[in-house]
């Protein structure tokens, strides 16, 4: 194990290509031409998908078929959508648009994966409606506050929202798209799979006006952090019913990841210091407990001791999220030590014993996960630091001649010997060839400063899009920031003539039962208003004073059908509670 950073520099510099006389030369890496190398790699993928797998959710390249894998939604298809249209592709982008638009149904008999679903799914529809603009697809009117991938994105939201209902609001890990929760799921679900939907569910609440979906996340959330043993630290997996520890190793991977990762992101996205408050307090346990000369352990999440000496490949987010809160020399380090694994292997193997320097037994695979390339494209943006491209070239190289075949890019079922596995999961598509892309291409759009943006007519005014700052959703899709501040104004002047209808009739209904009319014309008036206040009596809004504390729409779109409002065991969702 290295135990300091001076010998893992000196160790640094005899891996580096180069190193010696000329080393400078061997560091110039030609940004151009990765570049399209990069984009070579996407379509050779894209495109065998499209032959061999569509409408299936992925491909399998070894078979040269296809195979559903998280729900049957030509997953893939969904997930590569805004890594097109950062390729530049847009006609692919409009085409694909009309095809999602046509064949992907959420009324389907599946068990569906809660968490998998809202990043991939949900996540990945957000962003590619709110680039539709950019895109050059014919946006409706009230865009981007409606649209069909808004409405898309909201049904498949909604068929998770059966998960939530629980006694602690930590959603279940599994639920049936038709059904809801099956009867006899299992109540135990990771920290991940818990604390993944603020990013998702809060865009569409702000989005459709509907605040269900960020309120259901924010509980889960804190359910999370009122839970912490008393050094600060989590599990690994919590019973949702009882909220009790079932596995206790607190680390930053597996299984935990992407809830600190979502309360950096939630807290940029929402402005939100609760979120970074809670990060922070937890950064300091993580620091405290679990990090070893820049490497991060697993520890029992009550006592600290350490419990298993590896690292996993899904950790290497952590310099990426480092760099979020502007701790650059601590994001460095730790991403050098990832990448010495890295050169060892030609790839993250999914379990690294770090005392004997080698993988773990039954977890040599690496699966093209994008997590370290995505820590050095953050790193590259805050430092320009050229060990990083080194990175993004080698990947491109390891990838190509490892994992390439006819049909495709196959997962690496052992990096001792490189034997493969007949898969190809959506995500190499959706982020490792996108933050690829991105770490050799700092002229893209996803990189504005914000000196140059959309500027789009709503009824109240202007708003502003496309000016840059886009958070990555935990599978790489990116929302625009910007878009969450769109449809504030517009939801709330809908909710203004809600009130003042709703006043209307009940000022009609009283002065019905104070005076008597005779006139044909004014009977049949009086029975019109009768029916409206009856319609509003079944959907519980007679009383006028609390209709004026109504900030939740009847409607979470102009042109959605109200029946899709019916969601949790029948339930409509009116207000929110």
């Amino acid at each position: 194990m290295l135990r300091s950073w001076d010998l893992l520099c000196c160790l640094w510099a005899l891996h580096l290509p180069g190193a010696g006389e000329g080393a400078a030369a061997g560091r110039e890496i030609d940004t151009a031409h990765y570049r399209e190398r990069v984009k070579a790699m996407f379509y050779h993928a894209y495109n065998n998908y499209l032959e061999n797998a569509f409408p299936y959710d992925e491909l399998r390249p070894l078979t040269c078929d296809g195979q559903d894998t998280w729900g049957s939604f030509s997953l893939t298809l969904i997930d590569a959508l805004d890594t097109l249209l950062i390729l530049g592709n847009v006609s692919e982008f409009q085409r694909v648009v009309n095809v999602l638009q046509q064949g992907v149904d959420f009324d389907i008999d599946v068990n569906a994966s809660v968490f998998e679903t809202n990043i991939r799914v949900v996540g990945g529809l957000l962003s590619a409606h709110l680039l539709s603009k950019k895109a050059g697809v014919e946006v409706e009117a009230g865009w981007p506050c409606s649209g069909p991938l808004l409405r898309m994105a909201e049904e498949a939201a909604r068929k998770l929202l059966p998960a939530f209902q629980t006694p602690t609001g930590m959603p279940y890990g599994t639920v049936n798209l038709l059904h809801g929760v099956n009867a006899g799921e299992t109540s135990v679900t990771c920290t991940a799979g818990i604390g993944t939907f603020i990013i998702e569910f809060a865009t569409l609440s702000h989005l459709t006006g509907d605040q269900v979906f960020e309120d259901v996340a924010r509980k889960a959330l804190k359910a999370l952090w009122k839970n912490r043993s008393d050094i600060g630290l989590v599990g690994n997996h919590i019973d949702v019913v009882t909220a009790k520890w079932v596995a206790q190793d607190a680390g930053i991977g597996a299984g935990v990841d992407s809830y600190f990762e979502y309360l950096v992101k939630g807290a940029i996205l929402l402005h939100d210091e609760e979120l970074m408050s809670m990060f922070l307090e937890y950064n300091k346990a993580i620091r405290n407990y679990t990090k070893f000369d820049d490497w991060y352990l697993w520890v029992q999440m009550y006592k600290g001791t350490v419990s298993m000496p590896v690292f996993q490949s899904l950790e290497a987010y952590w310099p990426g999220l480092q760099s979020l809160i502007g701790d650059i020399n601590n994001a460095m380090r730790t991403f050098l030590n990832y990448y010495t694994v890295w050169k060892q292997f030609g790839g993250l193997p999914e379990f690294y014993n770090i005392p004997q320097g080698y993988t773990v037994e039954k977890r040599e695979g690496y699966p093209l996960r994008p997590e370290l390339i995505e820590s050095a494209m953050y790193l590259y943006r805050a430092t320009q630091d050229p060990t990083l491209l080194e990175l993004g070239r080698d990947a491109v190289e390891s990838i190509e001649k490892i994992s390439k075949v006819e049909c495709g890019f196959a997962t690496i079922k052992d990096l001792r010997d490189h034997r493969l596995d007949n898969r190809m999961e959506s995500f190499f598509l959706a982020e490792t060839v996108k933050y690829l892309y991105l770490l050799f291409d700092p002229d893209n759009f996803i990189h504005n400063d914000g000196s140059a943006f959309d500027v789009v007519p709503m009824p109240y005014g202007e708003c502003i899009l496309g000016a840059g700052g886009y958070i990555f959703n935990t599978e790489a899709h990116p929302v625009d920031p910007a878009a969450l501040h769109c449809c504030r104004k517009q939801k709330e002047e809908q909710w203004e003539v809600e009130d003042l209808m709703r006043e209307f009739l009940f000022l009609k209904k009283s002065k019905k039962s104070t005076f008597k009319r005779t006139a044909d014309h004014s009977e049949r008036e009086s029975q019109t208003a009768s029916a409206n206040v009856s319609s509003e009596r079944s959907k519980g809004e007679m009383n006028p004073e609390k209709n004026t504390k109504r900030r939740i729409p009847l409607l979470s779109c102009p042109n959605q059908p109200f029946t899709s409002k019916l969601s949790v065991l029948g339930q409509v969702f009116l207000d929110n509670t």
